[in-house]
């Protein structure tokens, strides 16, 4: 006797849930299995492992950029703090690094980390703390010159105090931006993550008085639950 379709997916039982879930191992503390559990769901994350980028941050400099348009042909780049690599690897085709795009300017691209970074076809890497004195110096003599893009993704390790990993972030962003100051051409521009909480206001007027334009954006790469942001500072008034 033929049985009559119940309208049910047996092989299925309806749409599957595909969440991974992260059971809590032994050792490991429950903060660092919901960061893990977020890694393993966030399509983002996987979108960077199928399309080859280093992290999910290369969408969100992508996303910057085709807003507002910097990372273009013939463009001299700076990415302080640039491991694991993945703003490089954006850079790189947009500022036509490799010559690829005939009839177009070759841009230059100068990664600089505290650590070493794996080689990246185009850009130049070097180890570098930013912060040192003649650090600014020595970004202009590796680059033959000033930058027409400053950027930086940098985050200070979080300790796991909200207020304090805010000042910290900020430091960072104010450091950035004076090593800015000494190293972009005249209408350059500055592309930074800070943390909204209070302490950014000093920073805003900074860089309202030395570019001509800026603009605080969350592109759609950024978590929502995250409470960082992008400042996006263009036209260096020199």
């Amino acid at each position: 006797m033929t049985k009559k379709p119940t309208g049910k997916n047996t092989s299925g039982r309806g749409q599957r849930d595909l969440t991974v879930k992260v059971k809590t191992a032994r050792g490991r503390k429950l903060s660092s299995t919901r960061w893990l559990q977020r890694q393993l769901n966030d399509p983002y994350v996987k979108r960077a492992q199928a399309e080859g980028y280093r992290g999910r941050a290369a969408y969100k400099i992508m996303e910057l950029d085709d807003r507002f348009r910097f990372l273009v042909p013939g463009a001299r780049v700076v990415d302080l703090g640039c491991a694991p690599g993945g703003w490089c690897q954006v850079a790189v085709p947009r500022v036509n690094a490799l010559g690829e795009k005939q009839g177009k300017a070759v841009g230059r691209i100068l990664g600089v980390d505290l650590q070493e970074v794996e080689p990246i076809a185009g850009c130049e890497i070097h180890q570098l703390d930013f912060m040192e004195d003649g650090a600014d110096d020595q970004v202009k003599a590796w680059l033959g010159g000033r930058a027409d893009v400053v950027m930086s993704d940098m985050a200070a390790s979080s300790s796991g105090h909200k207020q304090t990993d805010h000042l910290r972030i900020i430091a960072l962003c104010e450091a950035a931006a004076y090593l800015a100051f000494d190293v972009l051409d005249e209408g350059g521009t500055f592309v930074s993550k800070v943390l909204a909480g209070g302490a950014e206001g000093d920073l805003q007027k900074l860089l309202k008085q030395r570019f001509a334009k800026v603009a605080n954006v969350k592109p759609p790469a950024s978590r929502a639950d995250s409470s960082e942001k992008f400042v996006v500072a263009t036209g260096f008034r020199g």
